[in-house]
């Protein structure tokens, strides 16, 4: 994949935008490559320039990539006042709850028809799925889906107001934890050591609900790129995204091999068939 500036908004270009309608309601979803269907959840303030390589490098790992556009402005650069206002929005938008522990936001239903409707056009075993921040969690309550087969949580960051709090119903959880073990699947998960939007609390209380078979990541805040868009310097007072913007794109650093964890992920569970 050649190099992008990450300071340029981003034109997608090598992506074909489509508008999917499920449950009567419809999205603007990008979508590319080919292969076994991955969902790749943006995280705050929208999709940036650096939530697009990540998917790219999702594409090139042999998978088609949907990648809907669920807040903010597509490909741009996250400006601090421009983001700042994308986060107050979708923080009382009735599609999210932003500050409820306990409780699954009501855009996840869409999400699981979205997962359903890539599965039917792309076939393979199943699909994958990651949330970043804001959407975090989305792909634990998205197992309730059964073609969803490899759930990543990359800095689940709602509830917003409770670190020891995960945004998934109690009969949810119950749920995706038995299936989880009838099927032999795992959750995979990932965290700075001092990120003050997912703090260890919720990765202990992720731990409690589903066993051994969630399995969290934890990166020293050393391994966070220092280089970062103005949203993030003004908002991010610790490293915060794994593998969008304090990624630091090197061999050897630990959030690339974070991002290859991630790519190896999908592709034991999607590129092959079950059994």
């Amino acid at each position: 994949m050649p190099k992008r500036s990450m300071k340029h908004d981003d034109p997608l270009e090598d992506f074909t935008r489509r508008d999917i309608t499920l449950d009567d309601v419809s999205k603007g979803v990008y979508v590319a490559g080919s292969g076994p269907a991955v969902i790749v959840m943006t995280e705050m303030p929208g999709i940036s320039p650096h939530v697009a390589r990540f998917a790219r490098w999702v594409r090139d790992a042999g998978f088609t990539v949907y990648m809907p556009s669920l807040f903010g402005r597509d490909g741009a650069v996250p400006g601090a006042e421009e983001g700042a206002a994308v986060f107050q929005h979708a923080s009382v938008s009735a599609e999210f709850r932003a500050l409820a522990s306990n409780e699954s936001s009501p855009v996840t239903k869409w999400l699981r028809s979205l997962a359903r409707f890539a599965h039917g056009e792309c076939g393979g075993p199943g699909v994958g799925a990651i949330g970043m921040c804001f959407t975090g969690n989305f792909a634990l309550t998205m197992m309730l889906e059964p073609s969803v087969l490899a759930p990543v949580l990359s800095q689940p960051s709602l509830p917003l107001n409770n670190p020891a709090g995960i945004e998934i119903a109690p009969d949810e959880v119950k749920a995706v934890r038995e299936r989880l073990e009838r099927e032999d699947l795992t959750v995979m998960a990932y965290r700075f050591e001092g990120d003050k939007f997912c703090m260890a609390q919720r990765f202990e209380a992720y731990a409690e609900v589903l066993g051994d078979r969630f399995i969290g990541r934890v990166l020293p805040d050393s391994a966070g790129n220092t280089d970062l868009a103005p949203f993030f310097e003004r908002n991010a007072i610790t490293p915060h995204s794994v593998v969008t913007a304090h990624l630091i794109d090197e061999a050897g650093q630990p959030t690339i091999a974070a991002r290859d964890e991630i790519l190896a992920f999908f592709r034991k569970r999607l590129a092959s068939p079950r059994g």
